[in-house]
């Protein structure tokens, strides 16, 4: 079943309303007709409202709700995942699949060891881009929510940003106390909000580990290979899964 997302005002008590780039997909491309079941989500409730095509114009779609399911598909901790921003397309890559893994939001962050320059414009572009990434991801993966693709930060923004979070984890490829890593991830406490810490190519430099400690961020290790920067984050999210999924 396809899923689609709406904005809040245009579901009502008895039909749902679909207007913007998801109208010309689903006529044109889909080529769904009155009468085919979808599946919509607003967004922000976690609700997945399944509705029946009642009518297509250029403009909007217009369907009748047949019921709702309260069945949360988010995780029950808010993972925000601080990604040193990557070569190349890897970025793509990465906010599709750690969207799929339930990533709540993902902020570019230009770190010491960053090889890629973008201007003001070019990195409005990138973002622009990301998000049309995520807003597909979460479609595909039936998310209740449209994980957001912040701006791309400066190291010290990020910080700044993460400060207010419960619990901040950085993997470091110079740690090696697995014990201590599953003690830290077993203790995390569902409803609790979550960074996670990844460097780019080459990895966080020691100066912005030491930052990181300063403001309380847990240290811990991937394992005893050297993961690269796109694998990494999306170890950590699997791990979260496993251990946060009600």
């Amino acid at each position: 079943m396809y899923q689609f997302f709406t904005e809040p005002s245009n579901i009502h008590d008895k039909s749902v309303i679909i207007e913007g780039s998801d109208v010309n997909h689903i006529k044109n491309v889909l080529r769904i007709k009155p009468g085919e079941e979808i599946s919509v989500s607003n967004g922000i409730d976690g609700r997945e409202y399944r509705c029946e095509v009642v009518s297509l114009s250029d403009e909007r779609v217009e369907c009748k709700l047949r019921f709702i399911k309260e069945d949360n598909v988010e995780l029950p901790n808010k993972v925000y995942l601080f990604q040193g921003y990557p070569k190349g397309d890897k970025m793509e890559l990465i906010v599709q699949k750690c969207v799929e893994l339930g990533v709540y939001e993902i902020v570019p962050v230009f770190m010491k060891r960053t090889i890629v320059k973008l201007d003001e414009k070019k990195a409005e572009n990138r973002v622009k881009r990301l998000n049309g990434i995520a807003e597909a991801a979460a479609k595909q993966s039936k998310r209740a929510i449209i994980p957001r693709v912040n701006r791309i930060m400066s190291f010290r923004e990020a910080i700044d940003y993460a400060e207010d979070l419960d619990i901040l984890l950085v993997p470091y490829e110079l740690a090696e106390d697995m014990e201590h890593t599953r003690q830290i991830l077993g203790s995390i406490e569902k409803g609790k909000s979550v960074a996670v810490f990844i460097g780019p190519e080459g990895g966080i430099d020691e100066s912005e580990i030491d930052a990181l400690n300063s403001i309380g961020a847990n240290v811990i290790t991937l394992g005893k290979r050297i993961l690269r920067t796109e694998t990494a984050g999306l170890a950590v999210l699997s791990w979260l899964t496993y251990l946060l999924e009600e």
